[in-house]
């Protein structure tokens, strides 16, 4: 959680052979050009099993917003609403 003690961070917990992950990611790649003053961090869960455990990670895919080291907000699902009113909210 230290990497993340300042600015604006939105971390997406994927899996390769996750369908929903897969469909939300072009939305995401999206917004990741979009609002360059945020930074966008994808986790596969299978490849970094000690993050998605420090997260609490229990599905996915799962979306954090953190804001100066404070999580603000999460969502699990593949919602594209949901994910831009995250980013728009952050």
């Amino acid at each position: 959680m230290d990497t993340f003690k300042t600015g604006k961070h939105i971390l997406d917990f994927t899996a390769k052979w996750c369908g929903p992950c897969q469909r939300i990611k072009p939305t995401f790649n999206e917004l990741k050009e979009k609002h360059t003053e945020i930074n966008f961090v994808v986790y596969d869960v299978d490849e970094c099993p000690d993050v998605a455990k420090e997260f609490k990670i229990e599905a996915m895919p799962t979306f954090i917003a953190i804001k100066d080291g404070e999580i603000v907000q999460r969502f699990s699902g593949a919602s594209v609403d949901k994910l831009k009113d995250m980013v728009n909210h952050l």
